[in-house]
C-alpha cells in the first residue's frame, strides 16, 4: 500500500497543478479498448498506467482491493486463487477493472448482476482539485453515483473495492436454437426466470435462426459422457463458430445442447477473434477463414492484439462498432432496422439488468439515480460490429440513422464506441444540468464534460486542410496499406503481442485451501 499511496500522491499533486490554471486533462492508462479514436498531449495527460496491481482479497468479505488498470485476466487469476471471481467480468481479458467501473460494462451475468460498476463497493478517487476522497453508498454518496459510468469526467479513480463470488470449476452451458429475435426474448425472459441459470447471453445468425447460450457454474460434470470444451488453444473453435454448430445440431436432434467449459475459457470465450470481428481481418486481406488459416494467425486474432492494430489502421473509421440497448418489447423492430441498414450478421444479444443487488455497493442506487422513471429494469444489448458503407458522409449517416433509431425505440447506446451525435442531440438524451452541476460542485468543471470526451472528429481524415493532406488520405486509402501499416504496428509494438499463456486453470478441489 506505501506504493499505491505514493503513486496517488504524485497524481493528486499533478491534478492539483492543472486545477490551479483551469487546464483541461485527459487520463492515460497504457492501453485500451475503445472501438473509438482518442488523442493525447503529453502535457496535458495524467499517466495512471502504474496502477495496475491486486493489491487485497479478502477471502472471509468476498473483496477484491483493486487498482484501476488491473485487466481482467489478472484479476480473474489473482481472485482465482482463493476460490472466489468478480460477478461481472468483461468478456476481453485486457479490459480494466477501472475502465468497467468508468465506461459502462456488461457481460453475461449482467442479467442478474447489472453493470461491472454495480459490483463496485467504494472508490478511492483524485477529484479534479487534486483532493484524495473515499467514495461509497455510505461516504460522498453523490460523487460515487456521478462517477461510475461518467468516463473520467469527475476526476481520477485509484483504488476500487470490488464485491466477488464464489467460483466453480466449470461453466455448464447449454445452446438454445431459436428461430427469430421475438423467440429469443421468450427463451431469455425464461432463463431469467430460472435462479440456477449464472450467464445468460445469445447470438443471432440471421433474422430465422440464432442461439440463446445459458451457464450454470458447477464443480461436478453431469456424467461422464459431458463433454468439456476448452477455448484458448490455437487448436480450439472460435466461441461464435462452435455456438452456431451447436445450435444447428440442437435444431436436428430436436433438443439442446449441453457442455462444459472450464471457467476462466467460458469468461474470456469471445477473445479469440474478437467475437467474429477477427473474420473481417480475413476478408480485408483476402485470406482463406478456414480452421488451418485461424490456428496459423492465432496468435494475431486476440483481443488485445486485435484492438492495437485496428487503431494504428485507422480502421475505426470504416466499421461499424456499436453496442445499443432497447427494451424487449421493441426488439424486433430494432432487429428490422439493423437488418435493412446494415445487414450484419452475427449480432450479439445480452440481456442487462438495470437495478442491483449488493447492498453497501453501487448497486441499485446508481441505477436508480441514472434510469429514467419510465425506463424498464431489463435492456437487450445488440452488438452491432462490421463493415460500414463506403464514403465518410454515408458511414456517418448510418451511425447517425442508428443512434436516431435507438432513441426513438426509448434505448441506449453504449458510448465507448463513436458518437455521432450533435451536441444539442446529446444534451437532450443526457441531464446536462444536472452533469454540470455536479462538476461545478465537486471542482470538475474545467474538466471535458461528457460529451468532449465520448465525442469525436466527424472527418479525422481532413485534418490537414491542404493538398497534402488530401494526398496523404487518397494514399491511406488503397488497398491494402492501412491494413499492413496496422500489423506492422503490432509487431513493432511487441508489448501487444501476447506472452506465453499464463496458467488460469484452476482446480475447484483446491479452492479452500
Amino acid at each position: 500500500m506505501d506504493e499505491h499511496r505514493k503513486a496517488v500522491e504524485t497524481i493528486a499533486a499533478r491534478v492539483a497543478e492543472f486545477s490551479a490554471i483551469k487546464t483541461p486533462f485527459r487520463i492515460y492508462h497504457g492501453s485500451t479498448n475503445l472501438t473509438r479514436e482518442t488523442h493525447f498531449r503529453r502535457d496535458a495527460m495524467i499517466d495512471t498506467s502504474s496502477l495496475s496491481h491486486v493489491l487485497h482479497i479478502d477471502r472471509e468479505s468476498m473483496t477484491a482491493l483493486v487498482e484501476p488498470n488491473v485487466p481482467m485476466d489478472h484479476l480473474v487469476d489473482a481472485t482465482l486463487q482463493v476460490g472466489l471471481i468478480p460477478p461481472v467480468v468483461m468478456e476481453f481479458p485486457g479490459i480494466t477493472a477501472g475502465g468497467g467501473f468508468a465506461g459502462t460494462s456488461g457481460e453475461s451475468s449482467s442479467f442478474r448482476h447489472g453493470f461491472f460498476h454495480h459490483t463496485v463497493n467504494w472508490i478511492e478517487l483524485v477529484m479534479a482539485n487534486g483532493e484524495i476522497v473515499r467514495a461509497s453508498n455510505t461516504q460522498n454518496q453523490e460523487l460515487f453515483h456521478a462517477a461510475s459510468a461518467s468516463f473520467g469526467t469527475f476526476g481520477v479513480t485509484t483504488l476500487l473495492e470490488l464485491q466477488l463470488i464464489e467460483a466453480k470449476k466449470y461453466v455448464q452451458v447449454t445452446y438454445h436454437p431459436v428461430s427469430s429475435v421475438t423467440d429469443a426474448v421468450k427463451k431469455i425472459e425464461q432463463a431469467t426466470d430460472d435462479p440456477s441459470n449464472d450467464y445468460l447471453d445469445g447470438i443471432l445468425f440471421s433474422h430465422n435462426f440464432g442461439v440463446i447460450c445459458t451457464g450454470r457454474l458447477t464443480d461436478v460434470l453431469p456424467d461422464d459422457t459431458t463433454k468439456v470444451q476448452s477455448f484458448h488453444r490455437a487448436t480450439d473453435p472460435w466461441f461464435y463458430l462452435h455456438a452456431k454448430a451447436a445450435a444447428a445440431n440442437g435444431r436436428v436432434a430436436s433438443k439442446p445442447i449441453t457442455e462444459a467449459i472450464p471457467l476462466v475459457d467460458y469468461l474470456f470465450r469471445y477473445d479469440r477473434g474478437c467475437f467474429w470481428v477477427g473474420k473481417y481481418a480475413f476478408q480485408y486481406f483476402m485470406t482463406p477463414f478456414n480452421r488451418i488459416t485461424r490456428w496459423a494467425l492465432d496468435r494475431f486474432m486476440h483481443t488485445r492484439v486485435m484492438y492495437h492494430a485496428f487503431h494504428q489502421s485507422g480502421h475505426t473509421k470504416r466499421y461499424i462498432l456499436q453496442d445499443v440497448a432497447v427494451p424487449y418489447q421493441t426488439a424486433e423492430d430494432l432487429l428490422g432496422f439493423v437488418e435493412e441498414t446494415f445487414n450484419l450478421y452475427p449480432l450479439w444479444l445480452c440481456p442487462l439488468r438495470q437495478t442491483g443487488k449488493y447492498p453497501g455497493s453501487a448497486y441499485g442506487l446508481t441505477a436508480e439515480t441514472k434510469r429514467k422513471p419510465d425506463a424498464p429494469e431489463m435492456l437487450l444489448n445488440f452488438g452491432v460490429w462490421g463493415p460500414g458503407p463506403k464514403g465518410r458522409d454515408n458511414f456517418i449517416a448510418v451511425n447517425r440513422r442508428l443512434e436516431q433509431k435507438v432513441h426513438e425505440l426509448k434505448g441506449q447506446k453504449w458510448l465507448y464506441a463513436q458518437t455521432y451525435y450533435t451536441e444539442t442531440e446529446f444534451w437532450k438524451i443526457y441531464d446536462r444540468e444536472e452533469h454540470d452541476a455536479l462538476r461545478e460542485k465537486y471542482h470538475a468543471a474545467y474538466l471535458p464534460n461528457l460529451y468532449d470526451k465520448v465525442k469525436g472528429d466527424p472527418y479525422p481524415d481532413q485534418r490537414t486542410h491542404n493538398w497534402m493532406g488530401w494526398v496523404v488520405a487518397l494514399i491511406w486509402s488503397i488497398w491494402p496499406l492501412s491494413g499492413l501499416y496496422g500489423v506492422l504496428q503490432t509487431i513493432v509494438g511487441r508489448e501487444y503481442l501476447l506472452p506465453a499463456r499464463r496458467n488460469l486453470s484452476w482446480d475447484a478441489k483446491d479452492k479452500n485451501e
